[in-house]
């Protein structure tokens, strides 16, 4: 009788530390956006190990299963544990970035430029229609620089710039320019510039811009819209 209430409560802790992962695991996928930004060069092992672990508890749920087959359906603890890990693998397979589309919840995309540079480095920036912008560096891990921008004529500025891990320096404006692109879905170039001295700048390519549809006026007074357009 020791050895089974032994067993039992070895059977209990299990489910519990299995539990456990289950709901770390979920949280940890659906917080991702954020969290990647700050794990810089170890967002890629860190996605990896997820992806380990996701791989585990699909084995974990299979031995549920054939353990409630074996038991003939007497525990009833385990239709919890199988039902949470169901569950849980099919919204990560459904939503692998998360339930919540954080990126959509910080403003619409008013203009997405970005570019694919050596060794498969992709560079993506995010113009808000509440005036922030993300910029995302995905090269050898993961680097995340933020702030507010401003329309001026026919120049967005940067400002109040957060850097991300390892870098201390952002571009001070922007311009658009017409595409040298044969690509379709390229509708302009972004040259970036350091400062009023940088003759060469840095491109991005446009793949949407609607900056038509920012109407705070008290902000974009006086931007040239048109003449912005009229380069595409």
């Amino acid at each position: 009788m020791l050895a089974v209430s032994l067993n039992d409560t070895y059977t209990t802790l299990k489910v519990k530390g299995l539990i456990i992962t289950t709901l770390v695991f979920f949280l940890l996928v659906n917080t991702s956006y954020y969290l990647e930004g700050k794990l810089g060069l170890f967002a890629f092992p860190a996605f990896s190990l997820l992806a380990a672990v996701y791989l585990g508890l699909a084995i974990a749920l299979l031995r549920q299963l054939y353990l409630t087959f074996k038991e003939r359906f007497n525990q009833k603890k385990r239709f919890i544990v199988i039902g949470l890990l169901t569950t849980v693998l099919l919204l990560t397979i459904l939503k692998p970035m998360g339930l919540i589309d954080f990126d959509k919840l910080e403003g619409n995309d008013v203009l997405v430029a970005e570019r694919e540079g050596a060794a498969n480095c992709l560079t993506t920036l995010k113009l808000k229609d509440n005036f922030t912008f993300r910029e995302r560096i995905g090269c050898f891990g993961l680097t995340e620089i933020k702030g507010t921008f401003r329309v001026l004529q026919d120049t967005i500025y940067f400002d109040n710039v957060e850097f991300g891990r390892h870098e201390n320096e952002f571009y001070k404006f922007a311009v658009i320019k017409p595409t040298k692109s044969n690509n379709s879905k390229i509708l302009g170039d972004l040259i970036r510039y350091k400062n009023i001295s940088d003759t060469v700048g840095h491109e991005l390519w446009i793949t949407k811009n609607e900056l038509q549809k920012l109407n705070n006026k008290s902000r974009t007074a006086n931007m040239g819209f048109s003449a912005m357009l009229a380069k595409e």
